[in-house]
């Protein structure tokens, strides 16, 4: 008989894979940003930096405040241990990681680089300057880069020819990143940034789907089909699928039924890895970025959490409902707020643009937001935190703030 999860159980069972209601460590160091990316497995990376870059967000909501230079050391240097590439979204992953996506950097060039009128087939001449280019200087940021096409053009990101050359070069897994620098990627050749036993593996796709499959399902500790397909993007359901059925027949994913999942009739699939713990209760004070794991899959988060949620920063400003970058607010296992925050980094606040509650909040969520948000203005070096009175949240933050 397959076993059933209270919904409350299935939260505190996947709020303990991401590593919450865990006591926070005296002192943050490399020792311990290593076991929480290793728990995680990847960091999404963001460029909107207007409270603080989306990386940065999942370490300080699960450890507290934390030297940034110290995540730096370990993603952004040159001969950092971990490296990027397209795991979830863009993300930093161990470089030892970079085979398990060897069947996905063949994908993207079957898909963008093999046609006779793509892009990167009609732009050859540039993509092989560049690949003698980066032999020869490498690693470059595209801006150090000089060349006819290097002319940003275009009406969004207004990528050079250049630029979306070594993008392409690096889906395909023949551009590597060697780090950044004022947090643009430094681009090099894979062979001189992998090492060669890293480089030289190759892993069938079945069985890296399967162990992206197994740690995604250790991540998250209990999901259904498109959960734990979703951690590293696998959009191959019957792959995914039978990568599921395999773990299942090696007992390491137990299936099991979540109340509220579906129906009594007709209840969703759904899986608990064999190490996860189930708490009887979860502490926790944390904003979650857009891209924190916990939300970033937003029908996850609704059926997990009963939260709607839809990032509001490419709608235009009178049609937002919330605001431009709002944080989900985490209390113990519910998710109670939200909150736009923004960096003023010249006056020196923390500025709460929008505040505003979930039926799930109680009394105390504005005193121990106010709390949180304090913590959060210390960590980036502001000298306080400033409440508008926007949203239904706002008045009683204000006052316990």
């Amino acid at each position: 008989m397959v076993q059933t999860l209270s919904a409350a159980l299935a939260r505190r069972v996947a709020l303990a894979a991401q590593g919450f209601g865990r006591p926070r460590p005296d002192a943050v160091g490399t020792r311990q940003l290593n076991a929480l990316i290793d728990r995680l497995h990847l960091l999404q990376i963001d460029s909107v930096n207007v409270f603080e870059r989306s990386h940065y967000l999942p370490v300080f909501a699960r450890l507290g405040a934390f030297d940034k230079t110290l995540l730096d050391r370990l993603t952004f240097a040159a001969k950092a241990p971990h490296t990027e590439y397209w795991a979830h979204e863009a993300a930093f992953m161990r470089r030892e990681d970079w085979p398990l996506f060897r069947w996905r950097m063949r994908e993207f060039r079957e898909r963008y680089g093999t046609a006779d009128d793509s892009w990167f087939q009609t732009n050859r001449s540039t993509v092989d300057w560049l690949r003698a280019e980066l032999a020869a200087n490498g690693p470059l940021a595209a801006s150090e880069i000089e060349h006819d096409a290097n002319v940003r053009k275009g009406p969004w990101w207004g990528w050079s020819d250049v630029k979306q050359a070594l993008e392409y070069m690096f889906y395909f897994g023949e551009v590597a990143i060697a780090g950044r620098t004022r947090f643009q990627r430094r681009y090099a050749l894979a062979e001189q940034v992998l090492p060669p036993d890293v480089l030289n593996r190759d892993i069938d796709k079945p069985d890296a789907v399967r162990e992206l499959i197994r740690r995604g399902a250790r991540a998250h500790g209990v999901g259904t089909l498109r959960d734990l397909a979703d951690y590293y993007r696998v959009k191959h359901a019957a792959v995914a699928r039978a990568a599921i059925r395999d773990l299942e027949d090696a007992g390491e994913l137990i299936p099991v039924h979540v109340q509220g999942w579906g129906t009594p009739e007709r209840p969703v699939a759904a899986w608990l890895h064999k190490e996860a713990r189930l708490p009887r209760r979860i502490t926790a004070d944390a904003l979650l970025s857009p891209f924190d794991p916990v939300v970033w899959e937003r029908a996850r988060a609704e059926r997990m959490f009963d939260f709607r949620y839809r990032i509001e920063i490419y709608t235009p400003a009178p049609k937002r409902v919330y605001g431009y970058y709002v944080l989900p607010v985490l209390q113990d296992d519910r998710i109670v707020g939200r909150v736009d925050l923004k960096n003023d980094r010249q006056a020196g606040i923390l500025r709460v643009q929008a505040a505003w509650a979930e039926p799930s909040a109680n009394d105390g969520t504005a005193e121990r937001l106010a709390g949180l948000l304090h913590e959060a203005a210390a960590w980036q070096g502001l000298g306080g935190v400033e409440v508008a009175g926007r949203g239904t949240l706002a008045a009683a933050l204000a006052a316990a703030v």
